[in-house]
Parts: structure tokens; sequence; C-alpha cells
């Protein structure tokens, strides 16, 4: 059970009840959910109160760890970890995905209104592909840590021009609140431990080129930007993929940018490790 996708089911039966020519309906469904929430998170509190000593909070902490259960904790204020904390953990898992998109990735601060502000320093000007990533993976990373955070705001990245304006794009914010609606599907494609460093596999069917990087996972669209051939049997040196049908170098640390001098790059796909389980938008 996904936590904000049955909050949102709620709130649309909610406002379904709301518009019948009946208001006492909604009325009574409206006091039915406050009861039901004030029950559950009475019992919730009860357990934190209960898990107070050293070991018993532990298992508080393992107990939050958990998604639902993590969420539920936050959402009636109970979660024995701090939201600064949380989201600093949740960008500590995500900077080895967002190395080839990204330099880097640094907390500014988390507002009273549960906004976000964070800065990039990378690889992501000019590159589209390259920004939808960053945005998807971060925006994930953080509203699984902390679903209190209302938007994620970005400064350093270079928004790509719309496809009817000429105009130079300028740097400043990346809105990800925005892609919230998308809803973008998260697939999880299981465990790569044996993919060796170095080494390089297909997943979804041969649709995503997956390389590691020493100790890091990055995933591409498995179709080279010179020649649009598939890239099984391309070569990794270090962060150098070539490509075996038409010997294209690019750095897949870099976005996947062409080392050749060619505007050619690859098309990079959001992807995120919890727990060993991998997960990617394709």
């Amino acid at each position: 059970m996904n936590l904000n996708d049955t909050g949102a089911r709620i709130e649309q039966l909610l406002e379904g009840l709301h518009s019948v020519a009946d208001p006492t309906i909604a009325e009574r469904a409206d006091d039915l959910v406050r009861l039901l929430v004030e029950l559950y998170g009475a019992g919730l509190e009860r357990i934190a109160e209960t898990l107070v000593d050293e070991d018993q909070e532990a298992l508080l902490h393992r107990l939050a760890d958990d998604e639902l259960i993590g969420g539920l904790l936050v959402l009636h204020g109970l979660h024995p970890v701090g939201v600064e904390e949380r989201i600093l953990a949740a960008l500590d898992k995500v900077r080895p995905y967002l190395g080839s998109h990204a330099g880097g990735v640094e907390y500014l601060g988390v507002d009273e209104a549960g906004v976000v502000r964070l800065a990039l320093q990378g690889s992501c000007d000019g590159c589209p592909s390259s920004t939808v990533t960053v945005a998807l993976a971060i925006e994930k990373a953080i509203e699984d840590a902390a679903p209190e955070v209302t938007k994620v705001e970005v400064d350093g990245v270079t928004p790509a021009p719309t496809p009817t304006s000429t105009a130079t794009p300028a740097s400043g914010l990346l809105q990800i609140q925005p892609l919230k609606p998308i809803n973008p599907d998260w697939t999880s494609i299981g465990e790569l431990d044996a993919l060796a460093p170095g080494a390089t596999t297909t997943v979804e069917g041969g649709r995503v080129l997956v390389c590691r990087v020493d100790g890091a996972l990055y995933a591409y669209r498995n179709l080279c930007g010179s020649c649009r051939a598939p890239l099984q049997g391309a070569g990794l040196a270090g962060e150098v993929l070539t490509c075996a049908a038409c010997g294209t170098k690019f750095d897949v640390r870099l976005a996947g940018r062409s080392l050749d001098g060619a505007a050619a790059h690859l098309d990079p796909l959001p992807l995120l490790s919890s727990d060993g389980d991998i997960r990617l938008v394709v």
C-alpha cells in the first residue's frame, strides 16, 4: 500500500461525496474519516510512548524505516527522526545515482511550509533528459523519506527551451513540484549485486542498459546517441562507454555525453536503490 496514493484516493472519494445534493452525506463522511484517523493516530501515539527506553527506541526507529508505518508516524507528528535528518539521508542515498547527471547536490534548507531548497552543480545544462532524470530521482527519494515535504526547488539547473521557443534558456529554478501530476511509474528490477564494476547488463526486456562504475549504477536507454544502434556489447573502461557499432565514446558519469566532440549523448534514466532493490523510470 502506498500512503500517498491511498490518501489521494480518499480525497477523491470525499470530493465526490461533497458534490451530491444532500450535504449531510458529506458531513457524515468527513466525521467518519476524522474519527478513524484520530483512532489509529491515538494507537500509534500510545505505541510511540511505550517504546521509550533505549532498546525499545531502536525498535521504534526500525518501524519508522518502513515506508507505510513511517508515513503514518509523520502524519501524526510521531516520527522519531526529524525532517531535515530524513532529507539529508535521502540525498545521501540518491547522490551515487546522480553522478552521471549532476556533480553534486547541496541541501539549503526546508521552510515552515515544507518547501525544500537544493542546489545542483554538474552536467545538466542544456540536456533536457538529464534535467528530468535529476528531478524525478531527487523528488522520489525525498518524497519517500519525508512525505510532509510540499515542494522541492533546485537552484543551478538550466531548463531546456520549450519546442515553440527559440529563446536561450536562462539559469534559474527547476520546479520539481509540477512533475507530480505526471506520476512516473517506478519499476523494480530487483537486485544487481552480481553486476561487477566495469560491467554492463540490459534489463526491462533489453530496453535499458545498466552500467556499474566503481560502486555506482547508471541507467540509460539502450540506444547509441550517435548511430542509434543497441548498446549490447559496448565496451566500458572506467567511466567511458564505447558503442560497438560506431565507436562513439560516451561518459556515463556525465549524463552520457559524447567524448568525441559530437552533439550526441545517451538518454539517461532515473535510477534509485533502496535496500538492494533497484528502481527506475523508463
